[in-house]
């Protein structure tokens, strides 16, 4: 059965990824300045960052309509036995509700509410791809990611707080009060929503260590076959502190680093950086 697995672009997966895996990519929207952009497309980081650092307002992020959802399933509902799509999880946005309406024109699309986001959403994409590949069938494939959602541990540790600020998730005063202490937020996804962790204190180096270590140390629950590094900008070596860390505690198959998109780079500002991995 030949299944044709799609996902949103807040997967944050590497081109790599996406090639090897022939994952189709279906581009949120970001607004930047009056004008609307195509995620990882027509807008990247970059330009956001450029922008907000230049005076200008942060970027707003906007789901996708259901009518880009019925154009590309109705192509590839022709050309696959089924069509898998997995979305960023419904409590960020409307994307899951705008995909299953599209969905219903279909016989053979099935959506799939990741219930996270960035490569936490990313990693039930892997899975998915994986199991297209083995020749899952698709109601099984949706079953078993079911199965597999809950279990993804995703979170990131903010390096600035301005972007939250000026985005309304954080007030100026718990930002001038963090930046004075040097705090750096733990942002956790739980239960498909997300939720502020430990703040850490000290340099973002110093911070990653221990964030890394709060992560993984002493745990027997973890499936050990890959995890993602994926970061907003963060230098290579902040990136490489990540990865150190996690050698030195955890034995992967694969350390994966990836590149938040637009999205996450929106909402979280530059420097921002996370570990991401499947529980059993």
């Amino acid at each position: 059965m030949a299944i044709k697995i799609t996902s949103d672009s807040t997967c944050d997966l590497s081109p790599e990824l996406v090639e090897r895996h022939h994952i189709g990519i279906i581009p949120m929207y970001i607004t930047l300045g009056g004008k609307s952009y195509r995620d990882m497309v027509d807008i990247f980081p970059d330009d956001i960052f450029r922008h907000v650092d230049a005076g200008g307002d942060i970027a707003t992020t906007a789901a996708i309509p259901p009518h880009d959802y019925t154009t590309r399933f109705a192509e590839l509902s022709k050309q696959y036995d089924a069509v898998v799509h997995i979305d960023i999880g419904s409590h960020f946005s409307a994307c899951y509700q705008n995909a299953s309406l599209a969905a219903k024109e279909f016989d053979n699309v099935y959506v799939v509410d990741s219930k996270n986001l960035s490569s936490g959403h990313g990693h039930v994409v892997m899975e998915a791809a994986l199991m297209a590949e083995a020749g899952v069938p698709a109601p099984e494939l949706v079953e078993r990611l079911g199965r597999i959602i809950p279990k993804v541990e995703a979170s990131f540790i903010l390096n600035r707080l301005d972007y939250m600020r000026k985005g309304g998730r954080c007030s100026t005063i718990a930002m001038l009060g963090s930046n004075a202490l040097q705090l750096k937020p733990c942002i956790e996804v739980f239960d498909g929503a997300m939720r502020v962790g430990t703040k850490y204190r000290g340099s973002l180096e110093k911070s990653i260590q221990r964030y890394v270590r709060d992560r993984l140390e002493g745990r027997d629950d973890i499936v050990y076959e890959r995890i993602f590094i994926t970061h907003s900008q963060a230098s290579p070596e902040t990136v490489e502190t990540a990865r150190e860390a996690i050698r030195q505690i955890a034995d992967f198959k694969e350390i994966i680093e990836t590149h938040a998109g637009c999205t996450v780079s929106t909402h979280c500002g530059p420097s921002t950086l996370g570990v991401l991995f499947i529980t059993k």
